[in-house]
């Protein structure tokens, strides 16, 4: 047999990391099997469509270098093969039309609630002619097996088993003609020859009913596979609806595609005590036999670990090439500041993502606002003045600008004003960058140069003269 896996997003929302597990996983599982992975966009549920979301699930893809052997294929296109297949259904009474309206259904509900039974469609049209109410709008529901049971193996679980009596007739086409999802899914896997499904386990319900449609249709049964849910520190679920992040916020924020994947790849699934896994290792090793049946708990720090770690092993060119770029985007000189590369071998094994790094080199074409800064009162002060105007001075003398020569002049300071130099260092930090957090000073005032520094030091003597007038 040929591995065939898919992964079918629908564009209703942000793609998460719930949904890139997904893909990630059947991608991973038809490469180590030397089988296919495809893209199925599953577009049906106009309502709640959303214009961008094609767009960001396959940039997202395509950044995280998860790559599909076919599609994209979108169900919006295959609206006439399942139409097809529903009126054969129908003629073969393996469906029926409904035309029971939205208050019968809500008084039927209401009661079986109040009598303590599960609620589903009571069957009233379930004998009906087709030709009774052909003026009248109505629904396509599956004539469920009343009797007997649906049991399959799942990969990751073992044998599940639902009793047929207890799932509902369905509906598979709604009144405005669109095919629903828990049939279009089986029609396509159907179509595209797909051989195991890798999904969350909050698709678990709907497998008895698609093994059904499945028998119902002369299909084969798929080889399933649901994988435990993704919560977050308070054991809320990560989803679509509820605490998402757009996976390419992630490459907003500055953080590697390797790293996510890395991160990604071990919610849920684990080879021995092995942390890191190149892309390579991960196709050679996976399997399903090793995915757990927990929840899997999203832990920033884990990934922070991790983006650093592939951060430091980025060659020094591509970390060139992205500083570069980043300032060309914001349409900066770097004629008027420090050489890129010394940037590079100040900040590189000191960041945790790109974002990070960009923004502390930014600092050097930037002249800060203060106005901004939270710890303005505590570290811009009357107090700090005395600091920053004797530093202001001791700078101005500097004739040799030197890394040894400023951090001499800046301890002088500390030792005259008989201050810890961390006491001193924070107000001059926070002077020329803006930043309370920063490389050693001494190596941000050599980068800067003098003149810009004694500008920023200027400026920040003259806000807290105008900040204390205010008072």
């Amino acid at each position: 047999m040929i591995i065939k896996t898919r992964f079918a997003p629908s564009p209703t929302g942000n793609l998460h990391i719930g949904s890139i597990r997904t893909a990630l996983y059947s991608w991973l599982f038809a490469q180590n099997n030397s089988g296919s992975f495809l893209l199925r966009i599953e577009d049906t549920d106009f309502k709640r469509y959303k214009k961008n979301s094609i767009k960001n699930i396959i940039n997202g893809l395509k950044w995280l270098n998860i790559n599909w052997d076919e599609g994209p294929y979108f169900q919006s296109k295959r609206l006439d093969r399942y139409n097809h297949i529903i009126d054969n259904m129908i003629k073969k009474k393996l469906a029926y039309k409904c035309y029971c309206s939205k208050e019968e259904l809500e008084k039927n509900k209401t009661k079986q609630i109040s009598m303590g039974k599960k609620v589903k469609y009571n069957g009233k049209c379930r004998n009906l002619s087709n030709f009774i109410y052909n003026n009248k709008p109505f629904v396509v529901r599956f004539r469920n097996p009343d009797i007997g049971k649906v049991k399959f193996e799942d990969k990751i679980r073992g044998i599940i088993i639902f009793n047929n009596n207890e799932l509902d007739d369905f509906i598979i086409k709604r009144t405005d003609g669109i095919p629903t999802y828990n049939f279009c899914v089986v029609v396509d896997d159907w179509d595209m020859g797909i051989t195991h499904v890798i999904r969350g386990e909050d698709h678990i319900n709907n497998t008895p009913k698609q093994i059904n449609i499945i028998k119902a249709i002369g299909a084969n049964i798929p080889i399933y596979a649901h994988v435990s849910m993704i919560i977050n520190k308070s054991g809320e679920k990560i989803s679509k609806r509820f605490n998402n992040i757009d996976i390419l916020q992630y490459k907003k924020e500055g953080y590697l595609p390797e790293a996510l994947l890395n991160y990604i790849v071990r919610l849920g699934w684990s080879h021995g005590n092995k942390e890191i896994f190149s892309l390579n290792e991960m196709k050679k090793l996976f399997n399903l036999n090793n995915i757990s049946k927990s929840p899997s708990i999203l832990n920033t720090n884990k990934l922070i670990w991790l983006n650093k770690y592939y951060l430091n092993k980025l060659p020094k060119k591509y970390m060139i090439n992205y500083l570069t770029n980043f300032f060309k985007k914001k349409n900066i000189n770097i004629n008027n500041g420090p050489k890129i590369n010394d940037l590079y071998n100040i900040f590189h094994n000191r960041c945790n993502t790109l974002k990070e790094i960009s923004n502390l080199c930014y600092i050097f074409y930037n002249i800060p606002d203060y106005s901004k800064i939270n710890l303005i009162d505590k570290y811009l002060n009357l107090e700090t003045k005395i600091i920053l105007n004797k530093l202001l001075k001791k700078i101005t003398l500097i004739n040799i600008w030197s890394l040894s020569i400023i951090s001499s002049s800046i301890k002088e300071v500390s030792i005259k004003l008989n201050l810890h130099f961390s006491k001193i260092a924070m107000p001059l930090r926070l002077a020329i960058t803006g930043m309370n957090n920063s490389p050693p000073i001494n190596h941000i005032v050599y980068l800067m140069g003098k003149n810009k520094v004694l500008q920023c030091i200027n400026n920040a003597i003259n806000f807290i003269v105008l900040n204390n007038k205010k008072l």
